[in-house]
C-alpha cells in the first residue's frame, strides 16, 4: 500500500508560478514511477509529467518548457514546479505513483489539489 499526500496548487493569475508536492509513505520502496496527471472539468485525466526511479522524465507537450517534475528520494516526495501559468493549466492536479510491472502495474492516486489560474 502506498499513500500520498498533496499539498500546494491555489489561485494564481496568468504567467505566474505554483509548486506542487506529493509525500509517498507506506511500501514507497514499491514505487516504478511518480507523475502528476490533472483533469479539467468535462474532460479526461491526463498525465502532465512523470519521473520514473531510474531518473527519467517525460513532459505532456502542453506544459514542456514551462514545468518541471523533481523528485526527493530522502524525502520521498516529489514536486511539480509550475511556471509561466495559462489559464488553461486550471484543473485539479492528481499525484500518482505506479507499482509493479506489466500486468502487476497498479496505480495509486492522491485526494487531489485545484490549481486556478486566473486571465
Amino acid at each position: 500500500q502506498v499513500q500520498l499526500v498533496e499539498s500546494g496548487g491555489g489561485l494564481v493569475q496568468a504567467g505566474g508560478s505554483l509548486r506542487l508536492s506529493c509525500a509517498a509513505s507506506g511500501s514507497f520502496f514499491s514505487i516504478n514511477r511518480m507523475g502528476w496527471y490533472r483533469q479539467a472539468p468535462g474532460k479526461q485525466r491526463e498525465l502532465v509529467a512523470a519521473t520514473t526511479s531510474g531518473g527519467s522524465t517525460n513532459y505532456a507537450d502542453s506544459v514542456k518548457g514551462r514545468f518541471t517534475i523533481s523528485r526527493d528520494n530522502a524525502k520521498n516526495t516529489v514536486y511539480l514546479e509550475m511556471n509561466s501559468l495559462k489559464p488553461e493549466d486550471t484543473a485539479v492536479y492528481y499525484c500518482n505513483a505506479r507499482t509493479g510491472l506489466g500486468s502487476l502495474e497498479y496505480d495509486y492516486w492522491g485526494q487531489g489539489t485545484q490549481v486556478t489560474v486566473s486571465s
